[in-house]
């Protein structure tokens, strides 16, 4: 058995630190009691705001749904007077821009009566109920005569060349009923 040797060192002042717990050094220091308490409310920070943030900003940033009315193209040179020409075998989208139910499908009615398919008139419901005055979307300014023709058939609309509604109606035609429409 092999045995440890001792030693004898001579006993100096630092031998005798006192063990008395007020005597802490600093890299000993107690730790608060709340700091746990400061930590949480910290991250409840930092949680609420980074939220609060994000939220703002995909507001921001996000679509407001609503249909908005596209501005009409403005062009160079004055166009010249277009006679209306009424042709049924344009496919038209309706979309009901107003608060009332009926709106939507009595322009479709309209439409049947002058001429137009059933299959030809495909009717939505908008999603606005403010939409103020009833307006003919069209394409290409080549398609003006038809707008019009389109228009009259309702009993009068504006006609506008934008191509916001081009995919919706399949290159045809949108009208989008207002509330002058209603109010007649």
């Amino acid at each position: 058995m092999s045995r440890m040797p001792k030693h004898n060192f001579p006993r100096d002042r630092f031998d005798e630190v006192p063990r008395d717990p007020s005597r802490v050094g600093a890299h000993r220091a107690p730790r608060p009691r709340l700091r746990w308490l400061v930590t949480l409310l910290w991250w409840l920070l930092t949680v609420i705001v980074l939220t609060g943030g994000g939220i703002f900003a995909f507001l921001a940033l996000s679509n407001t749904g609503t249909i908005e009315r596209p501005t009409a193209t403005a062009s160079a040179t004055p166009t010249a007077e277009v006679e209306p020409e009424v042709d049924t075998s344009a496919f038209l989208v309706v979309l009901n821009g107003t608060s009332d139910p009926n709106a939507g499908t009595d322009v479709e009615a309209q439409l049947m009566s002058a001429g137009w398919a059933d299959d030809m008139v495909a009717v939505f419901d908008s999603d606005t109920t403010d939409f103020e005055v009833t307006t003919v979307y069209y394409v290409t300014e080549d398609d003006r005569a038809r707008a019009l023709g389109v228009a009259e058939s309702i009993g009068g609309a504006e006609v506008v060349q934008s191509d916001e509604f081009k995919d919706q109606s399949e290159d045809g035609f949108t009208i989008v009923v207002g509330l002058d429409h209603i109010s007649e």
